[in-house]
């Protein structure tokens, strides 16, 4: 006697119904996830930027990163910048530890991005506060130097 394997047999020729399945099919759920990490991938670094400047070239490796950083900027014409909103040098010191202690104190990494054309005394002026006001943990940011 030949019985369909799929399908349990009650008695002559009565099949019992399946059971309505209950489990939840990830794989749409997947695949809107994978679309959305690589859409994320893409656009973060796009989002990061926020004061344009041309930044030198150099060969060295880049410093990994675990949250946002602290990142001051210095422009071509010698205006500085805490993240995106520019700032003037004598209130560099005092706004930069507040954001600072929020961050862990002095001991979190300050990113100094200079413009390759700025002027060397403004961006000494700027790393010599940080250094005054006890920031000892400061990246200088580049370019990787491509071709070389």
């Amino acid at each position: 006697m030949a019985a369909n394997a799929g399908t349990p047999v009650i008695g002559k020729g009565r099949r019992r119904r399946r059971g309505v399945m209950a489990e939840i099919n990830v794989t749409p759920m997947v695949d809107v996830m994978l679309v959305l990490l690589i859409i994320f991938m893409v656009s973060a670094p796009l989002l990061t930027v926020g004061v344009p400047i041309d930044l030198p070239q150099s060969q060295a490796k880049s410093l990994d990163q675990d949250r946002e950083p602290l990142t001051l900027s210095v422009n071509t014409q010698g205006k500085v910048y805490l993240q995106n909103e520019e700032i003037e040098l004598a209130k560099l010191v005092p706004k930069l530890e507040a954001v600072a202690q929020a961050r862990g104190g002095k001991e979190a990494r300050v990113y100094v991005r200079g413009d390759k054309n700025a002027n060397y005394g403004s961006m000494m002026a700027v790393m010599g506060r940080l250094s005054a006001a006890g920031f000892h943990r400061v990246a200088l940011v580049t370019e990787f130097e491509q071709g070389k």
